[in-house]
Order: C-alpha cells, then structure tokens, then sequence
C-alpha cells in the first residue's frame, strides 16, 4: 500500500504537469483548429529561464534571496519567457498563414519546434543542467506517513499546478475574455461580425497557453532538476497525448487526460518497468483513436450536408 501511494503521488505530480501542457495544445486547437507542435519547446524554455534566474540569484547551494522568493522568481521569469515566446510565435509564425491550408501552419509549427532546440543548443550547449532542489530545500521536509513521504517540493508542484488549472477555468467562465474565446472557439467569423477582437483574443490564448507551458518547465525542473535542449520534444508529445485522451479542445478534458497520462506512467514504471512507460502511455493514445476517438470530453463535430 505505501508504494502505491508513493506512485500515486508521482503520477498526481507528473499528470498536474503533463496537464499544464495539455492545456496549451487544447486551447489553441479550440479556437484555431491548429496543433501547436512547437509547444513543447516553449516549456523548454520555460525551464531554462528559470534556471538562468537561480544561478544569477547565487545558485542552489548559495542563494543570495530567501528560497521561497527564489523560487517565486524563478516561476515568474519561466512563465514570463514563454508567455513572451508563445505571442512571439503566434505573430510570426502563425498569423501569416492563418487562411493558409492546414499543412502550411503545421509544417510552421515543426519548423518553430527544430528552430528552438536548435537555438537552445547553441546558447545552453548539450550538457544537462540541474536545478540542484536537494541542496535548496531539504529533502526530509514535506509530509509524512509511515514509510510514504511527500517532498515539501512535490507539494508546492502539486498544489501550483492545482491553482494554475483553477484559475484558468475561473478565467475562461466567468471573464469576459473567456467569453470572448468560447465565442472564437465556435465560430470566429461570427465572433468578429459581433465585435470581438479575434486577433486579440488569439494571442491571449497563446500567452495564457504558454505561461502555463512555462510554469510546467520549472515544475519539472525543480522535481526532477534535469534541464535540456531535447527536453520539449517527449514532454510536449505526452501533452498533446493528454489532450487527445482527454478531448482535445476541451479544457477539463485536458486536465483529465494529463491526470490519466501521468498516472498511467507512474504507475506503469513502478509495477512493470521503466523501459516500457512510454510504450504503455503511447498505447493508451492508439486505444483512444480507436475506440474513442473524440476523447473523454470531446464532442463529435456535426456533420454538415
């Protein structure tokens, strides 16, 4: 039983992330029918300028401000980065080809993806960078229960990644921007002829994607304290995975299907192994195309004669 809990918790820590993601993938395609694939490398980038804000702050063994401002800071500057990045790539990369057939836009967002890893191996270099959370916060603080403990750090990813998706349902139902992107998301045509800004409402949906993107980065980057150039690509395919499983333009679909995803890899490295985790999470994508292809969430689009 305690090691269930123990991966119940990784899996809750992984999917709050994989969930982060998914939300990313879900909003864009709701309101663009676009799959973002350069996504993934947004949270890259999320990652890494929150490690840029730990090593300027004197690093993990000497930081120079109290830990909790430190890692407060290096939320900002990860969120901050890809919320920038993400309006940056709307603009240029896929604005101009909005009216464009379906191909053009997403061989634009695989190009974007190559181009960002690409530029975060000539500035960053190949070699992983480590957060070093275990020379930060003490490892023995958090809960704990008989033999499960739960990481002080665990905790504050767990519950961010909580008040994040909290925060983005609140804004979404009941803002007038969240109005404002269901009524793009159903019919943007009809949505400008009404007055709304469908530009603008575009590019919030980018920054408020990204920042979540970026938020993800550090989450992994303090858990798991690895940070890379390459580090994007698989993170940002379990994202888009969640988001299918879960219904891709659906929002509480992406946060299920995140949950679903994070556990599923949990709990697969805890009880078979670790080598076929990605196998079982990418099996769990073809058995939803196949048998429920719209996701948990999803709703069939109607069929026009």
């Amino acid at each position: 039983m305690e090691f269930f809990l123990q991966q119940l918790v990784n899996g809750l820590t992984l999917g709050g992330v994989y969930a982060l993601i998914a939300l990313g993938y879900s909003m864009v395609y709701g309101i663009l029918k676009l799959l973002n694939f350069a996504h993934g490398d947004v949270y890259m980038v999320g990652a890494f300028a929150g490690y840029a804000v730990l090593v300027a702050f004197g690093g993990p063994t000497d930081p120079r401000i109290p830990v909790v401002v430190l890692i407060f800071a290096m939320f900002l500057a990860g969120m901050a980065a890809s919320g920038i990045l993400g309006v940056v790539i709307e603009r240029f990369a896929y604005r101009p080809l909005r009216n464009a057939p379906r191909i053009a836009p997403l061989i634009s967002a695989v190009g974007v993806s190559f181009f960002l890893q690409n530029a975060a191996l000539l500035v960053a270099g190949a070699r992983f960078r480590s957060y070093g959370t275990a020379k930060m916060v003490d490892p023995s603080t958090g809960l704990q229960w008989g033999p499960l403990r739960i990481s002080i750090i665990r905790i504050v990813v767990i519950l961010s990644a909580v008040a994040l998706m909290v925060v983005l349902h609140l804004l979404v139902k009941r803002t007038k921007l969240g109005k404002a992107m269901r009524a793009t998301a159903y019919d943007r045509e009809a949505a400008a002829m009404m007055g709304i800004d469908v530009d603008r409402v575009i590019v919030a949906t980018f920054l408020i994607g990204s920042v979540l993107a970026g938020a993800a980065g550090v989450m992994v980057g303090l858990v798991f304290s690895r940070v890379f150039h390459f580090m994007g690509f698989i993170a940002g395919l379990k994202g888009f995975t969640a988001a299918v499983i879960g219904g891709i333009g659906s929002i509480p679909g992406a946060m299920m299907g995140g949950l679903l995803i994070g556990l599923a890899e949990a709990f697969s490295a805890g009880y078979i192994s670790s080598t076929f985790q990605n196998l079982i999470v990418f099996g769990l994508l073809i058995a939803f195309l196949l048998i429920r292809p719209r996701g948990i969430f999803g709703v069939p689009e109607p069929v026009k004669v």
